[in-house]
């Protein structure tokens, strides 16, 4: 299918899990830039970009409201409750109550909470899943693709990600955040041991774990880390217009 035939709209996915996660009792939620960045790109490449998390609900996390992740314009963006974006965020949808068909590129932003939430978020895979079958794109940003190995390929059964090769917040750069252990205690699944166990190859930045770093498989798109929401999103763009 080109792109001629998909909805040049994007359902950016967002984590509706706001609460306790880090070491000292503070909450996760949206890691900021990582939504906001690809809504920039995708407006600017002339993308309709609809926001919509599993309940309707969402929360930023703290930590990535900080000028180690954020540029004086990032923050101008926030602390402007009538700008583009933050009108987007306050018109948060519930997946469920949208239309799949609607679109032809899914993006899922992230944050550590995307953990707890995504891989059982029915709504955002159900459209997820319709992207792919119609061939649209999907894409994921550091955490994000939690959400990859429960989408499948109507035509495989399979995850989607099944025998491609991905990205994702890297196992080193939790250990270095001091979250491993915090990791394993709640139960949850790191993104390599998550996309290696539904039969992707897992890709390490050759860099460090917060360089920046995406990978293109097809209709595949994945990034690494916060300094990747740029350029995956971009990635996704050039993916759905060679389609």
């Amino acid at each position: 299918m080109s792109s001629s035939s998909l909805p040049k709209r994007v359902l950016l996915a967002v984590t509706s899990y706001h609460g306790p996660f880090y070491v000292n009792g503070d909450n996760t939620g949206l890691f900021y830039t990582e939504a906001l960045h690809p809504y920039n790109v995708f407006r600017a490449a002339g993308f309709e970009v609809v926001l919509a998390s599993e309940t309707g609900a969402y929360g930023i996390d703290p930590h990535s409201i900080d000028k180690t992740f954020m540029s004086e314009s990032d923050f101008a963006v926030y602390n402007d409750k009538d700008s583009d974006f933050s009108r987007a965020l306050a018109g948060m949808r519930k997946a469920g109550d949208l239309t799949p068909e609607d679109y032809g590129l899914f993006f899922a932003s992230a944050g550590h909470a995307t953990l707890l939430d995504y891989p059982e978020a029915a709504g955002l895979i159900a459209i997820a899943e319709s992207v792919w079958a119609r061939g649209g794109i999907v894409s994921a940003v550091c955490h994000g693709p939690a959400i990859l190995p429960a989408i499948k390929d109507a035509a495989t059964g399979k995850s989607i990600v099944a025998g491609r090769s991905v990205t994702g917040f890297t196992d080193s750069g939790e250990e270095l955040m001091g979250l491993t252990k915090r990791i394993k205690d709640l139960g949850l699944v790191p993104i390599s041991e998550g996309a290696e166990a539904a039969g992707a190859t897992y890709k390490v930045p050759p860099g460090g774990p917060f360089d920046d770093f995406s990978v293109v498989d097809g209709r595949l798109v994945t990034g690494t880390n916060p300094a990747s929401a740029h350029s995956t999103a971009a990635k996704a763009v050039e993916a759905f217009n060679s389609l």
